[in-house]
């Protein structure tokens, strides 16, 4: 149930302005079917985070499990200073959006996520908790859809509201403190 738990809050507070809510409000300004795009989001969603915790799982089983912790815990403090960037809207999205708006969403969610940082968070969790990747990709999709699906349905409300600044600075400090924790958890038992 750890893995579960870590991984739903940091992936719901790292997506938070990440460039895939802006994608979101994108789609459903574009189509205005929030169901639909809600469900795009869970398919490429699990696609993406299931094959991240795979390739962590993997990893973890073929590093030292001394160094294990150390490589995790710098990663996590990797992720922290990376949200502290903004993401940008990419201009290129567009060019999926004519195959309507499950085929769109399906596929800019997936693209958009390589190499973003909840997918390096999904990663790094499951190379932690590698003896529970179902538990990590349940988790880290649960997290995206606690950050997207709001977006989908209150858009531009909820943007106008919420200090973007605040929730990368209070995913930051999550993000230390999953460092920390795992150096702890490692040599403090």
């Amino acid at each position: 149930m750890e893995a579960f738990l870590s991984s739903t809050l940091a992936v719901a507070i790292a997506e938070i302005g990440d460039k895939t809510q802006l994608l979101a409000l994108f789609l459903v300004t574009k189509y205005g079917r929030p169901y639909v795009i809600s469900f795009g989001v869970l398919l490429s969603t699990l696609l993406n985070h299931a094959l991240s915790a795979w390739v962590g799982a993997w990893l973890g089983d073929k590093i030292p499990a001394e160094l294990i912790p150390w490589i995790i815990s710098a990663s996590f403090v990797a992720v922290a200073i990376w949200l502290l960037v903004p993401d940008k809207e990419d201009d290129d999205l567009s060019k999926f959006s004519q195959y309507g708006p499950l085929v769109a969403t399906c596929v800019l969610f997936f693209l958009a996520e390589i190499g973003d940082k909840t997918q390096i968070a999904t990663v790094i969790l499951a190379a932690q908790y590698q003896t529970q990747v179902a538990w990590v990709i349940a988790g880290t999709t649960f997290g995206m859809l606690i950050a997207n699906v709001p977006v989908i349905f209150a858009g531009k409300w909820l943007m106008q509201r919420i200090p973007l600044k605040l929730a990368h600075r209070c995913a930051f400090v999550l993000f230390l403190l999953l460092a920390f924790a795992t150096i702890a958890k490692a040599y403090l038992g």
